[in-house]
């Protein structure tokens, strides 16, 4: 079972997370992926195309509002302590 570090967490629209379990004596921040999630998406579109009739290329497009990305960035980098120069 996994455990979610909620970073910025939304009940309609897009979350953002990262998974709890990691070595804490190896690594002073999580290392794992961040994760987006998104709930009920207004628009989207998943496609995929073949390259060479072999290999599978695939690409999933999300739009996130300008204003809630925003919010997640600020967040992921609060989180991650990260400093912003104005």
């Amino acid at each position: 079972m996994s455990t979610k570090e909620w970073v910025s967490n939304h009940d309609y629209g897009a979350s953002l997370y990262q998974e709890c379990s990691y070595d804490y004596t190896a690594n002073e921040d999580n290392p794992n992926p961040a994760t987006i999630q998104i709930a009920n998406p207004t628009d989207f579109s998943i496609s995929s195309e073949a390259i060479n009739g072999v290999k599978v290329r695939s690409q999933l497009v999300v739009e996130i509002p300008a204003k809630r990305f925003d919010e997640l960035a600020i967040a992921w980098l609060k989180n991650r302590g990260v400093q912003i120069k104005p």
